[in-house]
Protein backbone atom coordinates (compact mmCIF):
# COMPACT_ATOMS: atom_id res chain seq x y z
CA UNK A 1 0.00 0.00 0.00
CA UNK A 2 0.99 3.29 -0.95
CA UNK A 3 1.72 5.82 2.28
CA UNK A 4 -0.68 8.84 1.99
CA UNK A 5 0.13 11.91 1.75
CA UNK A 6 1.46 13.53 4.62
CA UNK A 7 -1.20 15.38 6.89
CA UNK A 8 -0.82 18.16 9.04
CA UNK A 9 0.22 17.18 12.51
CA UNK A 10 0.61 19.59 15.50
CA UNK A 11 2.91 19.36 18.41
CA UNK A 12 2.13 21.86 20.78
CA UNK A 13 4.37 23.36 23.43
CA UNK A 14 7.34 20.75 23.06
CA UNK A 15 10.90 22.46 23.56
CA UNK A 16 13.07 21.12 20.67
CA UNK A 17 14.77 18.11 21.78
CA UNK A 18 18.59 16.66 20.67
CA UNK A 19 18.03 14.46 17.25
CA UNK A 20 14.03 14.73 17.55
CA UNK A 21 14.16 14.92 13.73
CA UNK A 22 15.12 11.41 13.25
CA UNK A 23 11.72 9.88 15.23
CA UNK A 24 9.63 12.67 14.21
CA UNK A 25 9.76 12.48 10.85
CA UNK A 26 7.02 14.03 8.06
CA UNK A 27 6.54 10.21 6.69
CA UNK A 28 6.40 8.89 10.61
CA UNK A 29 3.69 11.38 12.15
CA UNK A 30 1.54 10.50 8.57
CA UNK A 31 1.53 7.00 10.05
CA UNK A 32 0.56 8.30 13.60
CA UNK A 33 -1.86 10.77 12.36
CA UNK A 34 -3.83 7.94 10.10
CA UNK A 35 -3.78 5.33 12.65
CA UNK A 36 -5.62 8.21 14.80
CA UNK A 37 -8.21 9.24 12.28
CA UNK A 38 -9.06 5.14 11.61
CA UNK A 39 -8.68 3.75 15.10
CA UNK A 40 -9.12 6.71 17.52
CA UNK A 41 -13.03 6.90 17.40
CA UNK A 42 -13.22 3.01 17.97
CA UNK A 43 -10.63 3.61 21.08
CA UNK A 44 -13.42 5.98 22.37
CA UNK A 45 -16.13 3.99 21.72
CA UNK A 46 -14.33 0.74 24.01
CA UNK A 47 -13.23 3.64 26.70
CA UNK A 48 -17.13 4.31 27.08
CA UNK A 49 -18.05 0.83 26.97
CA UNK A 50 -15.56 0.24 30.30
CA UNK A 51 -17.81 2.93 31.87
CA UNK A 52 -20.90 0.80 30.74
CA UNK A 53 -19.21 -2.35 32.24
CA UNK A 54 -18.11 -0.84 35.64
CA UNK A 55 -21.82 0.49 36.29
CA UNK A 56 -23.13 -2.87 35.89
CA UNK A 57 -20.02 -4.36 37.76
CA UNK A 58 -21.66 -1.61 40.78
CA UNK A 59 -25.27 -3.04 40.09
CA UNK A 60 -24.36 -7.14 40.38
CA UNK A 61 -21.16 -7.23 42.13
CA UNK A 62 -20.14 -10.09 40.23
CA UNK A 63 -18.50 -11.13 37.19
CA UNK A 64 -18.73 -14.07 34.70
CA UNK A 65 -17.55 -15.61 31.41
CA UNK A 66 -19.46 -14.31 28.32
CA UNK A 67 -22.01 -16.19 27.29
CA UNK A 68 -22.22 -14.45 23.44
CA UNK A 69 -18.27 -16.11 23.14
CA UNK A 70 -18.62 -19.62 24.27
CA UNK A 71 -18.64 -20.59 21.00
CA UNK A 72 -14.88 -19.91 21.12
CA UNK A 73 -13.82 -21.29 24.55
CA UNK A 74 -15.57 -24.63 23.41
CA UNK A 75 -13.51 -24.75 20.00
CA UNK A 76 -10.71 -26.54 20.67
CA UNK A 77 -9.38 -26.64 17.10
CA UNK A 78 -7.93 -22.88 16.86
CA UNK A 79 -4.22 -22.22 17.84
CA UNK A 80 -2.07 -19.16 17.86
CA UNK A 81 0.40 -18.90 15.51
CA UNK A 82 3.45 -20.31 16.04
CA UNK A 83 5.87 -17.93 17.99
CA UNK A 84 8.97 -16.61 16.05
CA UNK A 85 12.52 -18.00 16.96
CA UNK A 86 13.71 -15.07 18.87
CA UNK A 87 10.20 -15.39 21.28
CA UNK A 88 10.41 -19.67 21.18
CA UNK A 89 12.48 -19.38 24.28
CA UNK A 90 11.10 -16.61 27.54
CA UNK A 91 12.15 -18.17 30.41
CA UNK A 92 13.22 -14.69 32.11
CA UNK A 93 12.23 -11.34 30.99
CA UNK A 94 13.77 -8.18 32.54
CA UNK A 95 11.82 -5.07 32.48
CA UNK A 96 12.48 -1.68 32.67
CA UNK A 97 12.37 2.11 31.31
CA UNK A 98 14.12 3.21 28.07
CA UNK A 99 16.70 5.50 29.02
CA UNK A 100 19.93 5.28 27.44
CA UNK A 101 21.66 3.19 30.69
CA UNK A 102 18.72 0.80 31.42
CA UNK A 103 19.26 0.24 27.26
CA UNK A 104 22.11 -0.95 27.42
CA UNK A 105 22.23 -2.75 30.57
CA UNK A 106 18.92 -4.12 30.24
CA UNK A 107 20.09 -5.66 26.40
CA UNK A 108 22.88 -7.04 28.10
CA UNK A 109 21.35 -8.48 31.32
CA UNK A 110 21.51 -11.97 30.18
CA UNK A 111 17.65 -12.10 30.18
CA UNK A 112 16.12 -13.66 26.87
CA UNK A 113 13.49 -10.99 27.00
CA UNK A 114 13.68 -6.95 27.87
CA UNK A 115 10.37 -5.50 27.95
CA UNK A 116 10.89 -1.76 26.39
CA UNK A 117 8.66 0.06 28.48
CA UNK A 118 6.72 3.37 27.89
CA UNK A 119 4.04 2.51 30.16
CA UNK A 120 3.81 2.29 33.81
CA UNK A 121 7.86 2.07 34.05
CA UNK A 122 8.01 5.24 32.07
CA UNK A 123 6.45 8.93 33.58
CA UNK A 124 5.41 10.38 30.05
CA UNK A 125 7.18 13.52 29.08
CA UNK A 126 8.07 14.42 25.97
CA UNK A 127 11.93 13.97 26.53
CA UNK A 128 11.04 10.22 27.70
CA UNK A 129 8.38 9.53 24.94
CA UNK A 130 10.93 11.02 22.08
CA UNK A 131 14.23 9.85 23.39
CA UNK A 132 12.95 6.71 24.48
CA UNK A 133 12.72 6.14 20.40
CA UNK A 134 15.53 7.26 19.92
CA UNK A 135 17.24 4.62 22.56
CA UNK A 136 15.68 2.07 20.80
CA UNK A 137 16.78 2.99 17.47
CA UNK A 138 20.46 3.65 18.62
CA UNK A 139 20.20 0.02 20.08
CA UNK A 140 19.48 -1.18 17.09
CA UNK A 141 22.16 0.20 14.95
CA UNK A 142 24.48 -0.47 17.87
CA UNK A 143 25.56 3.00 18.05
CA UNK A 144 23.84 3.61 21.55
CA UNK A 145 27.23 3.00 23.84
CA UNK A 146 27.95 6.04 25.96
CA UNK A 147 30.04 6.87 29.00
CA UNK A 148 28.17 8.38 32.03
CA UNK A 149 29.45 11.98 32.26
CA UNK A 150 28.64 11.75 36.26
CA UNK A 151 29.79 8.45 37.33
CA UNK A 152 32.66 8.44 34.34
CA UNK A 153 31.63 4.72 33.56
CA UNK A 154 31.13 3.32 29.88
CA UNK A 155 28.13 1.58 28.52
CA UNK A 156 28.56 -0.89 25.52
CA UNK A 157 26.17 -3.42 24.10
CA UNK A 158 27.78 -7.19 24.02
CA UNK A 159 27.88 -9.27 20.71
CA UNK A 160 24.22 -9.40 18.90
CA UNK A 161 23.46 -13.00 20.25
CA UNK A 162 23.73 -12.19 23.31
CA UNK A 163 21.13 -9.21 23.81
CA UNK A 164 17.89 -9.47 24.81
CA UNK A 165 15.24 -9.70 22.56
CA UNK A 166 13.31 -6.87 23.14
CA UNK A 167 9.00 -6.92 23.32
CA UNK A 168 8.04 -3.17 23.47
CA UNK A 169 5.25 -1.81 25.93
CA UNK A 170 3.34 1.01 24.53
CA UNK A 171 1.04 3.40 27.09
CA UNK A 172 -2.45 1.46 27.70
CA UNK A 173 -6.19 2.98 25.87
CA UNK A 174 -6.75 5.79 28.78
CA UNK A 175 -3.86 8.01 28.13
CA UNK A 176 -3.58 10.11 25.83
CA UNK A 177 -0.11 12.61 23.95
CA UNK A 178 -0.77 15.98 24.63
CA UNK A 179 2.52 16.93 22.26
CA UNK A 180 0.60 15.70 19.47
CA UNK A 181 -2.58 16.26 18.00
CA UNK A 182 -4.59 16.16 14.67
CA UNK A 183 -7.25 17.85 13.53
CA UNK A 184 -6.89 19.89 17.15
CA UNK A 185 -7.53 16.15 18.90
CA UNK A 186 -4.41 15.02 20.87
CA UNK A 187 -3.73 11.02 19.84
CA UNK A 188 -4.21 8.46 22.29
CA UNK A 189 -0.34 7.73 23.88
CA UNK A 190 -0.61 3.83 22.68
CA UNK A 191 -0.84 4.87 19.38
CA UNK A 192 1.68 7.55 19.50
CA UNK A 193 4.31 4.91 21.30
CA UNK A 194 2.75 1.88 18.82
CA UNK A 195 3.07 4.03 15.71
CA UNK A 196 6.99 5.88 15.95
CA UNK A 197 8.44 2.56 17.09
CA UNK A 198 6.54 0.59 14.45
CA UNK A 199 7.20 2.98 11.65
CA UNK A 200 10.77 3.20 12.12
CA UNK A 201 11.91 -0.13 13.73
CA UNK A 202 9.40 -3.34 11.81
CA UNK A 203 12.15 -3.33 8.57
CA UNK A 204 15.06 -2.71 10.79
CA UNK A 205 14.33 -5.38 13.47
CA UNK A 206 12.92 -8.10 10.72
CA UNK A 207 16.58 -7.37 9.09
CA UNK A 208 18.23 -8.20 12.22
CA UNK A 209 16.42 -11.44 12.23
CA UNK A 210 13.51 -10.94 14.81
CA UNK A 211 10.04 -8.26 14.61
CA UNK A 212 8.39 -5.73 16.02
CA UNK A 213 6.98 -6.90 19.22
CA UNK A 214 5.08 -5.90 21.84
CA UNK A 215 3.34 -6.34 25.22
CA UNK A 216 -0.27 -4.54 25.36
CA UNK A 217 -1.08 -3.16 28.76
CA UNK A 218 -4.96 -2.67 30.66
CA UNK A 219 -6.56 -4.92 27.95
CA UNK A 220 -9.79 -4.64 29.73
CA UNK A 221 -11.84 -7.13 27.04
CA UNK A 222 -11.57 -9.19 24.17
CA UNK A 223 -12.88 -5.95 21.95
CA UNK A 224 -10.12 -4.12 23.08
CA UNK A 225 -7.44 -7.23 21.63
CA UNK A 226 -9.31 -7.31 18.41
CA UNK A 227 -9.35 -3.35 17.94
CA UNK A 228 -5.07 -3.74 18.64
CA UNK A 229 -4.98 -6.67 15.86
CA UNK A 230 -6.65 -4.31 13.15
CA UNK A 231 -3.88 -2.02 13.83
CA UNK A 232 -1.64 -4.48 13.71
CA UNK A 233 -2.81 -5.85 9.45
CA UNK A 234 -3.30 -1.88 8.62
CA UNK A 235 0.51 -1.36 9.90
CA UNK A 236 1.50 -4.01 8.06
CA UNK A 237 0.16 -3.30 5.13
CA UNK A 238 0.80 0.48 5.62
CA UNK A 239 4.94 -0.32 6.04
CA UNK A 240 4.67 -3.41 3.60
CA UNK A 241 5.71 -6.22 5.58
CA UNK A 242 4.31 -9.77 5.68
CA UNK A 243 1.11 -10.32 8.08
CA UNK A 244 1.65 -12.22 11.33
CA UNK A 245 4.82 -10.30 11.78
CA UNK A 246 3.95 -8.47 13.87
CA UNK A 247 4.07 -10.45 17.59
CA UNK A 248 2.12 -9.29 20.91
CA UNK A 249 1.71 -10.61 24.01
CA UNK A 250 -1.29 -9.31 26.65
CA UNK A 251 -0.92 -8.46 30.26
CA UNK A 252 -4.14 -10.18 32.10
CA UNK A 253 -3.49 -7.12 34.67
CA UNK A 254 -7.40 -6.36 35.15
CA UNK A 255 -10.08 -8.45 36.33
CA UNK A 256 -12.46 -8.37 33.73
CA UNK A 257 -9.62 -9.69 31.15
CA UNK A 258 -9.40 -12.37 33.43
CA UNK A 259 -12.86 -13.63 32.33
CA UNK A 260 -11.71 -13.82 28.45
CA UNK A 261 -8.30 -14.81 28.24
CA UNK A 262 -9.36 -17.09 25.38
CA UNK A 263 -11.27 -14.69 23.54
CA UNK A 264 -8.13 -12.34 23.80
CA UNK A 265 -6.22 -14.75 22.11
CA UNK A 266 -8.53 -15.32 19.78
CA UNK A 267 -9.03 -12.04 18.48
CA UNK A 268 -5.10 -11.59 18.35
CA UNK A 269 -4.50 -15.35 16.86
CA UNK A 270 -2.28 -14.69 14.13
CA UNK A 271 -0.27 -12.20 16.38
CA UNK A 272 -0.38 -13.52 19.45
CA UNK A 273 2.29 -14.76 21.88
CA UNK A 274 1.34 -15.39 25.05
CA UNK A 275 -0.46 -13.40 28.37
CA UNK A 276 1.40 -12.40 31.54
CA UNK A 277 -0.19 -12.32 34.94
CA UNK A 278 0.24 -9.00 36.06
CA UNK A 279 0.64 -8.53 39.77
CA UNK A 280 -0.15 -5.21 41.38
CA UNK A 281 -2.11 -3.72 38.17
CA UNK A 282 -4.76 -6.84 38.85
CA UNK A 283 -5.20 -5.94 42.19
CA UNK A 284 -6.01 -2.49 41.77
CA UNK A 285 -8.85 -3.65 39.29
CA UNK A 286 -10.28 -5.57 41.58
CA UNK A 287 -10.19 -2.82 44.14
CA UNK A 288 -11.36 -0.19 41.46
CA UNK A 289 -14.50 -2.77 39.80
CA UNK A 290 -15.75 -3.94 42.68
CA UNK A 291 -15.06 -0.78 45.24
CA UNK A 292 -18.92 -0.91 46.42
CA UNK A 293 -19.35 -4.19 46.87
CA UNK A 294 -19.25 -4.57 50.63
CA UNK A 295 -17.00 -5.78 52.95
CA UNK A 296 -16.23 -9.36 50.74
CA UNK A 297 -14.48 -7.57 48.55
CA UNK A 298 -11.98 -5.64 50.69
CA UNK A 299 -8.23 -6.28 50.07
CA UNK A 300 -5.70 -6.76 52.95
CA UNK A 301 -2.74 -4.89 53.20
CA UNK A 302 -0.92 -5.29 49.00
CA UNK A 303 2.33 -7.33 50.61
CA UNK A 304 -0.38 -10.09 52.22
CA UNK A 305 -1.82 -10.83 48.76
CA UNK A 306 0.58 -13.22 48.01
CA UNK A 307 0.44 -15.60 44.57
CA UNK A 308 -0.33 -18.22 46.96
CA UNK A 309 -3.79 -16.51 47.82
CA UNK A 310 -6.61 -18.95 46.69
CA UNK A 311 -7.96 -16.15 44.37
CA UNK A 312 -4.87 -15.18 42.94
CA UNK A 313 -4.20 -19.03 42.53
CA UNK A 314 -7.39 -19.45 40.32
CA UNK A 315 -5.88 -16.32 37.99
CA UNK A 316 -2.12 -17.89 37.40
CA UNK A 317 -3.91 -21.40 36.88
CA UNK A 318 -6.02 -20.52 34.52
CA UNK A 319 -4.25 -18.16 32.39
CA UNK A 320 -1.05 -21.25 32.10
CA UNK A 321 -3.88 -23.77 31.00
CA UNK A 322 -5.43 -21.27 28.68
CA UNK A 323 -2.20 -19.91 26.91
CA UNK A 324 -1.01 -23.48 26.46
CA UNK A 325 -4.51 -24.92 25.59
CA UNK A 326 -3.73 -22.44 22.36
CA UNK A 327 -0.52 -22.69 21.88
CA UNK A 328 0.74 -19.54 23.47
CA UNK A 329 3.43 -18.53 26.33
CA UNK A 330 1.78 -18.24 29.82
CA UNK A 331 4.25 -15.27 31.64
CA UNK A 332 4.73 -14.93 35.23
CA UNK A 333 4.77 -12.28 37.65
CA UNK A 334 7.66 -9.80 38.89
CA UNK A 335 10.05 -10.17 41.12
CA UNK A 336 10.70 -6.56 42.24
CA UNK A 337 13.22 -6.42 44.71
CA UNK A 338 16.22 -4.40 44.08
CA UNK A 339 19.41 -5.86 45.90
CA UNK A 340 20.77 -3.48 48.70
CA UNK A 341 24.47 -2.93 48.61
CA UNK A 342 24.54 -2.14 52.17
CA UNK A 343 22.54 -5.12 53.75
CA UNK A 344 23.61 -8.46 52.88
CA UNK A 345 20.76 -9.91 55.18
CA UNK A 346 18.40 -8.64 53.21
CA UNK A 347 19.59 -9.67 50.06
CA UNK A 348 19.46 -13.22 51.28
CA UNK A 349 15.72 -13.27 52.59
CA UNK A 350 14.76 -11.64 49.38
CA UNK A 351 17.00 -14.00 46.97
CA UNK A 352 15.13 -16.99 49.01
CA UNK A 353 11.67 -15.48 48.54
CA UNK A 354 12.28 -14.90 44.70
CA UNK A 355 13.52 -18.57 44.81
CA UNK A 356 10.40 -19.36 45.98
CA UNK A 357 8.40 -17.59 43.63
CA UNK A 358 9.96 -18.45 40.76
CA UNK A 359 10.17 -22.24 41.39
CA UNK A 360 6.74 -21.76 41.92
CA UNK A 361 5.98 -20.53 38.38
CA UNK A 362 8.41 -23.06 36.68
CA UNK A 363 6.56 -25.55 38.84
CA UNK A 364 3.02 -24.63 37.76
CA UNK A 365 3.30 -24.80 34.30
CA UNK A 366 4.82 -20.97 33.44
CA UNK A 367 7.36 -20.57 30.44
CA UNK A 368 8.72 -17.62 32.05
CA UNK A 369 8.89 -14.52 34.42
CA UNK A 370 9.53 -10.73 35.02
CA UNK A 371 12.67 -9.72 36.99
CA UNK A 372 13.09 -5.70 37.48
CA UNK A 373 16.74 -6.06 38.32
CA UNK A 374 19.70 -8.06 36.26
CA UNK A 375 21.17 -9.57 39.85
CA UNK A 376 17.91 -11.33 39.74
CA UNK A 377 18.45 -12.85 36.42
CA UNK A 378 20.57 -16.15 37.25
CA UNK A 379 18.11 -16.48 40.20
CA UNK A 380 14.79 -16.52 37.59
CA UNK A 381 17.17 -18.70 35.06
CA UNK A 382 18.18 -21.09 37.56
CA UNK A 383 14.61 -22.06 38.58
CA UNK A 384 13.11 -22.34 34.95
CA UNK A 385 15.99 -24.10 33.70
CA UNK A 386 15.82 -26.58 36.41
CA UNK A 387 12.07 -26.91 35.05
CA UNK A 388 12.63 -26.83 31.25
CA UNK A 389 16.36 -28.00 30.57
CA UNK A 390 16.95 -27.64 27.42
CA UNK A 391 13.30 -27.22 26.50
CA UNK A 392 12.17 -23.66 25.06
CA UNK A 393 9.18 -23.58 26.97
CA UNK A 394 6.39 -26.00 28.39
CA UNK A 395 3.35 -25.70 26.39
CA UNK A 396 3.39 -29.57 26.37
CA UNK A 397 2.12 -29.37 29.93
CA UNK A 398 -1.69 -28.67 29.38
CA UNK A 399 -3.00 -28.48 33.21
CA UNK A 400 -5.94 -30.16 32.55
CA UNK A 401 -6.29 -30.40 36.16
CA UNK A 402 -7.22 -27.35 36.33
CA UNK A 403 -10.90 -26.05 36.77
CA UNK A 404 -12.04 -22.31 37.42
CA UNK A 405 -15.44 -21.57 38.70
CA UNK A 406 -16.07 -17.98 37.80
CA UNK A 407 -16.86 -16.98 41.31
CA UNK A 408 -13.17 -18.30 42.15
CA UNK A 409 -11.56 -15.51 40.89
CA UNK A 410 -13.33 -12.85 42.99
CA UNK A 411 -13.36 -15.12 46.19
CA UNK A 412 -11.19 -12.04 47.67
CA UNK A 413 -13.18 -12.97 51.42
CA UNK A 414 -11.47 -16.36 50.80
CA UNK A 415 -8.13 -14.78 52.30
CA UNK A 416 -7.40 -14.70 56.51
CA UNK A 417 -5.65 -11.51 56.42
CA UNK A 418 -7.05 -8.24 57.40
CA UNK A 419 -5.96 -5.07 56.38
CA UNK A 420 -3.62 -3.35 59.23
CA UNK A 421 -2.50 0.08 60.01
CA UNK A 422 0.94 -0.77 59.03
CA UNK A 423 -0.71 -1.48 55.80
CA UNK A 424 -2.29 1.93 55.83
CA UNK A 425 0.95 3.91 56.68
CA UNK A 426 2.85 1.40 53.77
CA UNK A 427 0.42 2.58 51.45
CA UNK A 428 0.72 6.47 52.18
CA UNK A 429 4.66 6.32 52.20
CA UNK A 430 4.90 4.67 48.64
CA UNK A 431 2.23 6.11 47.10
CA UNK A 432 3.62 9.88 48.03
CA UNK A 433 7.34 8.41 47.27
CA UNK A 434 6.72 6.85 43.91
CA UNK A 435 4.31 9.69 43.17
CA UNK A 436 7.11 12.71 43.44
CA UNK A 437 9.57 10.74 41.62
CA UNK A 438 6.37 10.26 38.63
CA UNK A 439 6.21 14.37 39.11
CA UNK A 440 10.09 14.59 38.37
CA UNK A 441 9.97 12.31 35.63
CA UNK A 442 10.70 9.06 36.71
CA UNK A 443 8.32 5.90 36.19
CA UNK A 444 10.60 2.72 38.07
CA UNK A 445 11.85 3.90 41.14
CA UNK A 446 13.38 2.38 44.25
CA UNK A 447 11.57 2.09 47.69
CA UNK A 448 12.17 -0.06 50.15
CA UNK A 449 14.62 -2.16 48.07
CA UNK A 450 11.58 -2.73 45.80
CA UNK A 451 11.05 -1.34 42.07
CA UNK A 452 8.14 0.13 41.86
CA UNK A 453 5.91 1.60 39.51
CA UNK A 454 2.78 3.28 37.97
CA UNK A 455 0.67 0.23 39.10
CA UNK A 456 2.28 0.19 42.60
CA UNK A 457 0.53 3.71 43.29
CA UNK A 458 -2.75 3.04 42.03
CA UNK A 459 -3.03 -0.16 44.50
CA UNK A 460 -1.56 2.02 47.02
CA UNK A 461 -4.23 5.27 47.03
CA UNK A 462 -6.80 2.63 45.61
CA UNK A 463 -6.41 0.75 49.02
CA UNK A 464 -6.79 3.85 50.82
CA UNK A 465 -10.02 4.78 49.09
CA UNK A 466 -11.14 1.61 49.80
CA UNK A 467 -10.74 0.81 53.49
CA UNK A 468 -12.26 4.27 54.12
CA UNK A 469 -15.25 3.96 52.27
CA UNK A 470 -15.58 0.21 53.62
CA UNK A 471 -15.49 1.99 57.84
CA UNK A 472 -12.26 -0.44 57.88
CA UNK A 473 -11.26 -1.07 61.82
CA UNK A 474 -7.22 -1.44 62.26
CA UNK A 475 -6.08 -2.99 65.36
CA UNK A 476 -3.22 0.03 66.65
CA UNK A 477 -1.31 0.71 69.68
CA UNK A 478 -3.49 -1.33 71.85
CA UNK A 479 -6.54 0.08 70.71
CA UNK A 480 -9.35 0.21 67.87
CA UNK A 481 -8.85 3.05 65.39
CA UNK A 482 -11.25 3.14 62.03
CA UNK A 483 -10.19 4.04 58.46
CA UNK A 484 -11.22 7.73 57.84
CA UNK A 485 -10.09 10.34 55.61
CA UNK A 486 -8.79 12.64 59.00
CA UNK A 487 -6.76 9.17 59.41
CA UNK A 488 -5.31 9.28 56.53
CA UNK A 489 -4.63 13.22 56.69
CA UNK A 490 -2.75 12.42 59.93
CA UNK A 491 -0.49 9.62 58.58
CA UNK A 492 0.38 11.83 55.57
CA UNK A 493 1.30 14.84 57.48
CA UNK A 494 3.42 12.49 59.16
CA UNK A 495 4.89 10.99 56.13
CA UNK A 496 5.70 14.55 54.65
CA UNK A 497 7.39 15.25 57.94
CA UNK A 498 9.56 12.64 58.32
CA UNK A 499 10.61 12.88 54.53
CA UNK A 500 11.83 16.11 55.36
CA UNK A 501 14.11 15.30 58.19
CA UNK A 502 15.21 12.57 56.14
CA UNK A 503 15.99 14.83 53.60
CA UNK A 504 17.25 18.45 55.07
CA UNK A 505 15.05 21.25 54.14
CA UNK A 506 17.13 22.12 50.88
CA UNK A 507 16.50 18.63 49.40
CA UNK A 508 12.94 18.87 50.41
CA UNK A 509 12.63 22.28 49.13
CA UNK A 510 14.12 20.91 45.67
CA UNK A 511 11.63 18.11 45.48
CA UNK A 512 7.96 17.72 44.41
CA UNK A 513 7.33 16.21 47.96
CA UNK A 514 4.25 18.08 49.14
CA UNK A 515 2.63 18.24 45.23
CA UNK A 516 2.81 14.63 45.94
CA UNK A 517 1.23 14.49 49.06
CA UNK A 518 -1.95 16.47 47.81
CA UNK A 519 -2.09 14.24 44.75
CA UNK A 520 -2.09 11.36 46.71
CA UNK A 521 -4.84 12.73 49.13
CA UNK A 522 -6.82 13.96 46.39
CA UNK A 523 -7.48 10.30 44.57
CA UNK A 524 -7.36 8.61 47.65
CA UNK A 525 -10.04 10.86 49.87
CA UNK A 526 -12.12 11.76 46.65
CA UNK A 527 -15.79 10.67 47.12
CA UNK A 528 -15.74 9.72 43.56
CA UNK A 529 -12.91 7.35 42.67
CA UNK A 530 -10.79 8.37 39.62
CA UNK A 531 -10.34 5.40 37.21
CA UNK A 532 -6.41 6.00 36.74
CA UNK A 533 -4.08 8.05 39.22
CA UNK A 534 -2.33 9.03 35.78
CA UNK A 535 -4.63 10.99 34.54
CA UNK A 536 -4.84 14.22 36.87
CA UNK A 537 -1.17 13.11 37.47
CA UNK A 538 -0.37 13.55 33.81
CA UNK A 539 -2.16 17.27 34.10
CA UNK A 540 0.67 18.59 36.95
CA UNK A 541 3.81 16.07 34.88
CA UNK A 542 5.98 19.52 32.94
CA UNK A 543 7.50 18.37 30.13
Amino acid sequence: MSAPAPSPLAIVEAEPLPRQDEVLTDAALAFVAELHRRFTPRRDELLARRAARRAEIARTSTLDFLPETAAIRADDSWKVAPAPAALGDRRVEITGPTDRKMTINALNSGAKVWLADFEDASAPTWENVVLGQLNLIDAYERRIDFTDPRSGKSYALRPAEELATVVMRPRGWHLTERHLRVDGTPVPGSLVDFGLYFFHNAQRLLDLGKGPYFYLPKTESHLEARLWNDIFVFAQDYVGIPQGTVRATVLIETITAAYEMEEILYELRDHASGLNAGRWDYLFSIVKNFRDGGEKFVLPDRNAVTMTAPFMRAYTELLVRTCHKRGAHAIGGMAAFIPSRKDPEVNKVAFEKVKADKDREAGDGFDGSWVAHPDLVPIAMASFDAVLGDKPHQKDRLREDVSVAPGDLIAIDSLDARPTYEGLRNAVQVGIRYIEAWLRGLGAVAIFNLMEDAATAEISRSQIWQWINAGVVFEHAGRTVRATPELARKVAAEELDAIRAELGEEAFAAGKWQQAHDLLLKVALDESYEDFLTLPAYEQLVG
